[in-house]
């Protein structure tokens, strides 16, 4: 068992693989890899990276964390899907945090924000519900500095959460997902 506490957070909730190493309360590593396609193959090679450059191997994490969003529906279905896998096979506890509570994280009396499409804003004010809200109807939101800072602030919260109050992390979906479903007739199935 690793004398310290070794925390792998990650997130692919927006045009990114993010990705930050923390020991105790040192970040190892940080990186943010821009990757508008192809998150689903680029993730764990880069996480494997990540730790042979530390001389680290899978067994020597303590904890996953991981952001559950919100953002881009495939991008955080890759990201939860992964930190639950690695959890479930290490014996690890995965850790969810939310973009906007690693921004409250950074800024607690903050409306943390993150853009959202067509003109909006995924929004949080202190001690209430996400939102989404027209870019318009928000005052003084508060972004991520980078994309660094923000992976940077999952990893901390995710090393400071009480895993035993945490279930398997799942998305942060704020709204519906902009798919719709077929139109067409299902097919008959036959006994």
């Amino acid at each position: 068992m690793p004398s310290d506490d070794l925390v792998l957070a990650f997130d692919t909730s927006a045009a990114h693989c993010a990705a930050a190493l923390l020991s105790d309360t040192d970040i190892l590593h940080c990186t943010v890899e821009p990757t508008a396609k192809g998150q689903a193959e680029r993730l764990v090679p880069m996480l494997e990276d990540i730790l042979s450059q530390h001389d680290k191997s899978w067994s020597d994490l303590t904890r996953i964390g991981v952001g559950i969003g919100p953002g881009n529906f495939t991008g955080i279905r890759i990201s939860v899907s992964t930190a639950r896998g690695l959890a479930l096979g290490l014996g690890i506890p995965a850790i969810g945090v939310s973009s906007l509570d690693a921004i409250h994280a950074m800024h607690p009396q903050a409306t943390a924000a993150v853009p959202a499409p067509r003109d909006m804003l995924y929004v949080q004010r202190p001690g209430e519900t996400p939102d989404l809200c027209a870019v318009a109807d928000v005052r003084d939101p508060v972004f991520a500095e980078s994309q660094d800072s923000l992976i940077i602030a999952i990893a901390r919260c995710a090393a400071a959460a009480d895993a035993t109050a945490f279930a398997r992390p799942k998305p942060l979906y704020i709204k519906p997902a902009d798919a719709a479903p077929s139109r067409d007739t299902a097919p008959v199935i036959l006994p």
